[in-house]
């Protein structure tokens, strides 16, 4: 992106973009194993989304479930997209994930005897969710975390909005560009220079008008991969949770979450008139995967003519809304509703991005050097819709890995080039393919825009879509794009005015990047299929789509979007980076 040349650097063996749980632990962990460690994040180190959530982490520490039961529930959620060998590794490694982030200093909700608390959430069979605070895990985990890194000294970089990747002449990772906000360590554009960097940037939520993600959430991370070179997957796969606060038609930004947990405690979803319309819809009834859930909801929005539908929890009574769930009863409360005596108004809003920079199990990108982790990052996990509450534990499980393979390659005697354990030479190399893309800068998007976008996409390819839809919403965004190459060709002529480098310019260029692959994705799926519902396409299709895009910015930053051949998560080889998009890359 258009931006100062950088006007001072730090020298670091990993760079760790984000402070939420998968940031903050794949740092803790780096400087454990004597790694130089920074960690830049954009807001302040306790202020991403971890700290936002509220339901719980996901993993087979009850009595009674294994690893083989998350494992299934998982694998159903993700509706026949997620890659089993990623969820293996999640769930069985999970449990003792847990228990060391217990051991950094986290305090789960436990029983008289000490034992942990477990609930359930949609999807899962079993009570296997711990939480902190009753609903307040998120606040917790981040707690701890932050406490762990400021106890371990490291080095951070708060208030900061990372711009680039820096690379070397062979297309290796070599740092990244960040702007101060004025209120960190240092001022202006900067640079953390490093050979390997770790993007922990969180999700895209603000792309949409009303979303339950903070402001912070304006897709950096998947933005920044994308123009390093890097591919992306599945990013058509937006959850939107099912049970938001409803604040009126027309409410922007973010909006307050109503747990699912609620659900696993026994709440109820009705309609205007008391009548409770999931037990038709699947076994689990407000239990199901939130994909079923949100659909439902909405289609009973679309019978009825209503805006929204409800949460009937009365029947917890006073004492369990205040120690179980006192956020979200604080939260209710602000806006006028109390849940004791009254009915909650919830309807679906964007939540958690299923898709994201592609990985393989030890988080590698791509791109060599170039690592992602936690909902940034497409690891195979979630498929085509993420299981409630297995957010966290990725985050916890594959920023250990991260860790690892870096230390890894940091130790004495490591060899520079990649390991081929986790990956299978795929297409034949030629030298052309080793070269990086052609620097060309993308316009910068003025700040006015981002209303724009946020309502073109929640109109377009929010939870119902279709082609029409779609392709009015793909039509609009690509107006805002040649925009903003009008307003840089020809400044000061017309209407069009170009956009200065700044917070808010590049936040808006990233999402409007980030909406571009979106709604191409969403588009070339044609079926309906986890969280991706297609009213003109409303049956799942395996023998056509049980397969992933793959979608990558081409040197001439146009988009090139390709479908795999088969349901196995493609390989990464980051020595293919920059192989032309029509060479054929799958196993």
């Amino acid at each position: 992106m258009a931006a100062p040349a950088p006007g001072w650097a730090l020298d670091a063996d990993v760079v760790v973009v984000g402070s939420g749980v998968a940031g903050l632990t794949t740092a803790l962990r780096c400087t454990a194993a004597g790694l130089r460690t920074v960690v830049v994040t954009k807001a302040r180190l306790d202020d991403g989304s971890t700290r936002w959530a509220q339901g719980g982490v996901a993993a087979a520490l009850g009595e009674g479930d294994s690893p083989e039961q998350h494992l299934d529930d998982t694998l159903v959620a993700g509706a026949g997209l997620c890659d089993e060998e990623a969820v293996r590794t999640l769930v069985t490694e999970g449990p003792d994930a847990v228990r060391r982030l217990i051991g950094t200093g986290a305090h789960f909700d436990t029983g008289a005897g000490g034992e942990l608390q477990l609930t359930r959430e949609g999807g899962h069979h079993r009570r296997r969710i711990v939480h902190a605070g009753g609903d307040a895990t998120g606040l917790e985990i981040s707690r701890a975390l932050v406490e762990a890194v400021r106890d371990a000294a490291l080095t951070t970089v708060e208030n900061a909005l990372v711009l680039d990747l820096l690379t070397d002449e062979h297309g290796r990772t070599s740092g990244v560009t960040l702007h101060v906000m004025g209120e960190g360590q240092h001022d202006g554009v900067g640079a953390v220079h490093a050979p390997a960097v770790v993007l922990a940037t969180g999700g895209m939520g603000q792309v949409f008008a009303a979303t339950t993600n903070p402001a912070v959430s304006t897709g950096d991370g998947v933005a920044l991969a994308l123009r390093a070179g890097a591919e992306v997957s599945d990013l058509e796969f937006v959850q939107f949770h099912p049970t938001v606060l409803f604040l009126g038609a027309g409410s922007e930004g973010q909006q307050p979450l109503v747990s699912e947990a609620v659900r696993g405690e026994g709440a109820h979803l009705v309609d205007a008139d008391g009548v409770r319309f999931m037990r038709d819809q699947h076994e689990l009834a407000e239990l199901a995967p939130r994909d079923i859930v949100a659909k439902a909801i909405m289609r009973r929005m679309l019978e009825k003519g209503a805006e929204h539908m409800y949460l009937d929890a009365r029947h917890f009574g006073a004492e369990m809304w205040e120690t179980r769930f006192p956020t979200i009863l604080a939260a209710c409360r602000s806006h006028g509703i109390d849940p004791v005596t009254e009915p909650i108004p919830v309807a679906p809003a964007a939540h958690h991005a299923s898709g994201g920079v592609r990985t393989d199990l030890r988080g590698r990108t791509t791109v060599p050097g170039l690592y992602a982790c936690g909902e940034v990052a497409c690891t195979g996990v979630h498929g085509a819709n993420r299981l409630a509450s297995n957010s966290l534990l990725e985050g916890l499980v594959f920023a250990e890995r991260i860790a690892a393979d870096v230390a890894e390659r940091r130790s004495p005697g490591a060899s520079a080039v990649s390991s081929t354990e986790d990956t299978i030479p795929d297409a034949p190399v030629r030298p052309s393919d080793l070269s990086p893309p052609a620097s060309r800068q993308l316009p910068l998007i003025t700040p006015e825009a981002r209303i724009r976008i946020q309502r073109i996409m929640s109109e377009g390819a929010g939870v119902l879509r279709s082609a029409h839809g779609l392709g009015t919403a793909a039509q609009a965004l690509e107006a805002v794009h040649l925009d903003a190459l009008r307003a840089d060709d020809q400044p000061g002529e017309g209407e069009a005015k170009a956009a200065v480098p700044g917070v808010d310019s590049w936040e808006t260029s990233n999402l409007l990047c980030v909406a571009r692959v979106l709604v191409a994705a969403a588009l070339e799926r044609e079926e309906t299929r986890g969280c991706h519902w297609r009213e003109d396409r409303p049956e799942r299709d395996d023998a056509e789509w049980r397969r992933h895009l793959v979608v990558r910015l081409a040197p001439d930053r146009s988009l090139t979007v390709r479908r795999t051949g088969t349901a196995a998560f493609p390989p990464v080889d980051p020595v293919y980076v920059h192989a032309e998009p029509d060479v054929p890359r799958e196993p």
